[in-house]
């Protein structure tokens, strides 16, 4: 069973910092890309950085030059810097991983952003 976990939400004001962290439940991150969406509220899921297994990374254009993804693969955990935080980067933040038999998902870690 796949499992992920993210951790490192939290209440930050405008222009700070979180960094957040997904741990799997086995060597999956290893073998496999590894993206990172956020769901704003009444909003739908949108991608905001991802790392394939050779550590190329892209992002999306909202937040280019703020976040950062890495992966740490002995650590099965791959990571989502986020500096110079804005309002709109208020959302629930989840970290997902397709594999041959499936998606799966965190249960995604809140990070809001006060003005």
């Amino acid at each position: 069973q796949v499992q992920l976990v993210e951790s490192g939400g939290g209440l930050v004001q405008s222009g700070g910092s979180l960094g957040l962290s997904c741990a799997a439940s086995g060597s999956i991150f290893r073998f496999n890309a590894v993206g990172w969406y956020r769901q704003p509220p009444g909003k739908q899921r949108e991608l905001v950085a991802h790392i394939t297994t050779g550590g190329t990374t892209n992002y999306a254009d909202s937040v280019k030059g703020r976040f950062t993804i890495s992966r740490d693969n002995a650590k099965n955990t791959v990571y989502l810097q986020m500096n110079s935080l804005k309002p709109e980067d208020t959302a629930v933040y989840y970290c997902h991983v397709r594999l041959v038999w499936g998606d799966y998902w965190g249960q995604g870690t809140q990070v809001t952003v006060s003005s």
